[in-house]
């Protein structure tokens, strides 16, 4: 099973594109797991844009299915003083699989410094019980360790949402795209109030970056919570903090569900 830096490792480039071989390992259904999809955006940018300042925000659309070799092309949009903005195509097989939005922004001398963003009360993830047991869940929950927190969990009956640690079982992922990869690894808190297995789809997924990646253990604290659920759809509100306490991503999500 290759690590996520083992197929970083392994991304390639072909005139304008960042070429990556993404095995079932990585799969969710058919095709390759999102959240690798949105960090291999953002890997295809650092490799094209050596110069660009900090990731501020970012959007994707998964379009269509993404499996076997993906290629990734970057595009700048726009570049100010201060701003950079790109779109990522990344498709297989001849198809757009995920169109990326990412804008980039220099940090600036500012008099404002306002968070209000808190990390829930939760215990050191090494006393929490296990969340997805290994080998359960899509391939590619094997490569992630998730212990659970609070709230619902997948066919529980219980409250849309969840609290849960999750890190890489790679060591060496501690990059911002990595720590985007992560940043979806959890199910749809959707599926907490399903009474039988149905697929889900994540349609869309918006983010801001709020911090650097920590150098520490790898450990992130998530919540991720359904606002709604209805006419086969569910919007999801997420947010990701530093095992210290420090937000480094909120997001957003509206996913698809066959229910």
């Amino acid at each position: 099973m290759p690590s996520y830096s083992e197929l970083i490792d392994g991304l390639r480039t072909e005139g304008e594109a960042v070429v990556a071989s993404v095995g079932d390992d990585w799969k969710q259904g058919r095709t390759t797991y999102g959240g690798l999809s949105a960090a291999l955006c953002l890997e295809a940018a650092a490799r094209r844009l050596l110069d660009a300042p900090p990731l501020r925000s970012a959007q994707f659309a998964f379009v269509g299915p993404a499996a076997g070799e993906l290629s990734a092309r970057v595009e700048v949009l726009r570049q100010g003083k201060s701003a950079l903005f790109a779109s990522v195509d990344l498709s297989g097989e001849g198809d757009l699989a995920t169109r990326g939005l990412l804008t980039f922004g220099a940090e600036r001398a500012s008099k404002l410094d306002h968070l209000d963003l808190p990390a829930p009360d939760a215990p050191a993830p090494e006393t929490c019980e296990i969340f997805i047991p290994e080998g359960a869940g899509p391939a590619f929950a094997r490569q992630f360790e998730f212990r659970y927190v609070a709230g619902g969990r997948p066919l529980s009956g219980g409250p849309p949402d969840f609290l849960v640690w999750i890190r890489h079982r790679d060591p060496a992922a501690r990059s911002l795209a990595a720590m985007v990869a992560l940043a979806d690894a959890l199910p749809p808190p959707a599926l907490s109030v399903f009474d039988q297995f149905a697929p889900i789809s994540t349609m869309t997924w918006s983010m801001d970056v709020l911090g650097e990646v920590p150098d520490d253990d790898g450990w992130r604290l998530m919540s991720s919570r359904a606002e709604t659920i209805a006419q086969g759809y569910s919007a999801q509100a997420m947010t990701l903090w530093s095992r210290g306490g420090q937000p480094l991503i909120a997001a957003r999500q509206t996913v698809a569900v066959f229910l």
